[in-house]
């Protein structure tokens, strides 16, 4: 029998608690509306007790993103009637408003952290949710450091608050510290007592990453019972993050008769909502993190390109378009293979090359490769024209598309507080393109010269700058994205000068659009 798992998102909640994370009124609106579309089940909108802010976005949230019943609105609160009011006043909006109520349950949050006995707690507790139970029919309550608790206490707490009215157990394994066999078992037999006693609560997990266990032990909880997971988008949550919603949500889907379950989330809204979160709250996803990470479709090695090319499933699980990606990518660097830069050149209109030409033309692609890293289909375009003529090959009605490609040559930035501007030389073919401007900022100016010299209407969507090497001589590399004529374009660049590799990928991303939407293609 296949279930439903009901997703939780706390990214709102546990993933602001993030340093340097905090959201405005504005940005929690709009992330709370794009969980919406991505048809989470349920949204922990913040801590209201915390400040009139937070309480004012919960409120915002449950009046304009709850106002349905397809979405259940909650908010935090500790066992303390003042969190509980502010939850309540905060949630009631919604259409389908949850209290949530969290306490400790291990020997260390109950001495140490709390100071009172296991029996003073688990009558706090009790009364917490009694207290709930009359201002909303649905209250969550999370019994925190479950994972390093006795079983037995933890149990007389569940089953204490559930015959005080509960209808969601959450069970976190507050710290990471879970491994996931063990936390398998503890599900399974919580499961196991907890349909005894009530089989219409649901039971529920949370885990944190420290041990990076939080998606595998997410997971093993839904094979041992449990019908509700929480989650944050790309992982982020307090220290080393929460279960990634993308990473059990897409497990779920991939291994469906290993779970036998399935979620309700419009997995084609994943990247739309890992870009919005990651933008808003300044965390950049690293590049190799699972789903979500800029190289997770991504394949350059050789071996790799030529399988993906012979069959999709040598080398991909999950088509990037389920998650909302364009197609693969294939990334054509120094360890890319011949098929990888034969399937290109094709795709170019170069496909009636004899063997003699490519390896010709091959050989100048690991050249380039070598000192440009990356290798773009306007690059293609010109190592072809180059090859030809170099060889005095007269291809009869070639046109010289490289004519309308763009080059670097020099460039100047001013960078001050008054008045920052750039000046920047360009070749396009025979000619040398000058161009000055000024701007908000450095990056303003070199793009409105670039741009003012390309005349094509480009909107920066994105500007991202990383280290990729260290010491004084590090490497920075520029990945941005643009927006041409309703489409959406990427590129990058690596240079020791940030500024060099930020006019570079700007130029890369011209030439790409102009591959794409100016040229003819043989």
């Amino acid at each position: 029998m296949i279930k439903k798992i009901l997703v939780f998102d706390t990214t709102l909640r546990d993933g602001e608690q993030v340093p340097g994370a905090k959201l405005n009124l504005y940005e929690k609106l709009e992330v709370a509306q794009q969980l919406k579309r991505l048809q989470v089940d349920i949204i922990e909108a913040g801590f209201p007790s915390s400040s009139t802010g937070d309480f004012n976005a919960v409120k915002e949230i449950a009046m304009k993103v709850g106002n349905t019943d397809e979405i259940m609105i909650t908010a935090l609160a500790r066992a303390v009637k003042s969190d509980i009011d502010a939850v309540y006043n905060s949630v009631k909006y919604a259409e389908n408003p949850l209290i949530h109520i969290v306490l400790g349950t291990s020997d260390i949050h109950v001495e140490k952290k709390l100071g009172k006995s296991k029996s003073q707690i688990l009558d706090i507790g009790v009364d917490a949710v009694k207290y709930a139970k009359t201002l909303l029919p649905d209250v969550q309550y999370s019994t925190e450091d479950a994972s390093r608790s006795d079983f037995e206490y933890l149990w007389s707490t569940i089953e204490g608050v559930v015959k005080a009215g509960a209808t969601i157990i959450n069970v976190p394994d507050t710290v990471g510290y879970a491994e996931p066999e063990e936390f398998g078992e503890l599900i399974f037999k919580l499961h196991d007592r907890l349909k005894n006693l009530n089989d219409k609560i649901l039971l529920s997990v949370h885990c944190h990453n420290d041990l990076g266990m939080a998606t595998a032990n997410t997971l093993a909880a839904i094979k041992n019972g449990a019908d509700k997971v929480e989650c944050t988008i790309n992982g982020i949550g307090e220290r080393a993050g929460n279960a990634a919603l993308e990473e059990v949500v897409m497990a779920v889907n991939t291994r469906s008769s290993v779970y036998k379950a399935f979620t309700n989330i419009n997995t084609k809204e994943i990247m739309n909502t890992s870009r919005l979160v990651s933008s808003f709250m300044g965390l950049d996803v690293q590049v190799n993190k699972a789903i979500t990470g800029d190289n997770a479709f991504a394949h350059s090695s050789g071996i790799h390109q030529d399988g993906l090319l012979k069959s999709r499933d040598a080398y991909e699980i999950i088509s990037p378009l389920e998650v909302g990606l364009d197609d693969m990518e294939l990334i054509l660097t120094a360890r890319s293979g011949r098929h990888a830069v034969k399937n290109a050149l094709a795709k170019l209109g170069f496909d009636q090359l004899t063997e003699t030409q490519f390896e010709g033309i091959f050989e100048a692609f690991l050249e380039l490769a070598d000192a440009k890293k990356e290798v773009y289909n306007h690059d293609l375009y010109v190592l072809v024209e180059n090859y030809y003529t170099k060889h005095d090959i007269h291809n009869q009605g070639m046109v010289h598309y490289s004519d309308n490609f763009y080059e670097l040559m020099d460039i100047q930035v001013i960078s001050n507080p008054i008045f920052p501007s750039a000046s920047v030389k360009i070749k396009k073919a025979d000619q040398i393109l000058k161009s000055s401007a000024v701007g908000s900022g450095p990056i303003d100016a070199l793009y409105s010269a670039i741009t003012e010299i390309s005349d094509l209407d480009i909107k920066l969507i994105e500007y991202n700058i990383s280290s990729v090497s260290r010491g004084k001589e590090a490497l920075g590399k520029v990945k941005i994205q643009v927006e041409y004529k309703g489409e959406k374009y990427t590129a990058k660049a690596t240079d020791t000068d940030i500024m060099k590799a930020s006019a570079l990928a700007y130029i890369n991303v011209i030439n790409i659009i102009l591959v794409d939407s100016l040229l003819p293609i043989k």
